[in-house]
């Protein structure tokens, strides 16, 4: 949602420039994927929106599920997230926060769907060949698309790279009606 998006952007940025002073972006990194997990969970939802819960009971059980993992600063963030009522935009705070450190360590995500299973000889081939083009180290998520008929489709950042034959049929329906 792009109000949550809004919402979690100031959130997100005050985590990224504390981690970034503090050289720890993958434990912030981790650390918020934890508690995105946690608070989406169906429980926890009812647990953070019941009213007979005070802020000190809802703080103190996000920071026991999370266990020893989150350091004071991480703490101290959950109690602002739960004093604002802005728990629930934890998952947009991640995935903005994992952008700008991407984006920091010149990181970007590559989503690969291929109609069949990718060997990992063939997939380390395939990153070498998109870091090289991209000039970019890159994060590649594979997924199985079976409605590709066969090859695979890229897409890094804005830039797609359909290979598949799927969109090919659809280019030459294009041409063929022009």
């Amino acid at each position: 949602m792009a109000e949550n998006v809004t919402i979690a952007r100031p959130y997100a940025d005050a985590a990224f420039e504390l981690a970034k002073g503090a050289g720890a972006l993958g434990p912030w990194s981790e650390a918020l994927e934890k508690l995105a997990a946690i608070v989406s969970d169906p429980a926890m939802k009812d647990c953070i929106s019941d009213p007979k819960l005070s802020e000190d009971q809802v703080h103190g059980l996000i920071v026991e599920i999370a266990g020893e993992t989150l350091n004071q600063d991480q703490q101290n963030f959950v109690r602002l997230l739960v004093e604002n009522e802005r728990l629930k935009v934890l998952p947009e705070i991640r995935n903005l926060f994992v952008t700008l450190k991407n984006e920091h360590e010149g990181v970007k995500e590559a989503d690969i769907a291929s109609a069949f299973p990718i060997d990992d000889a063939t997939l380390a081939s395939l990153k070498a060949d998109l870091e090289a083009r991209f000039k970019a180290s890159l994060n590649i998520q594979v997924r199985l698309d079976p409605e590709l008929i066969g090859g695979v489709r890229i897409a890094v950042g804005d830039e797609v790279i359909d290979a598949s034959v799927r969109g090919k049929l659809a280019n030459m329906a294009a041409a063929l009606k022009n």
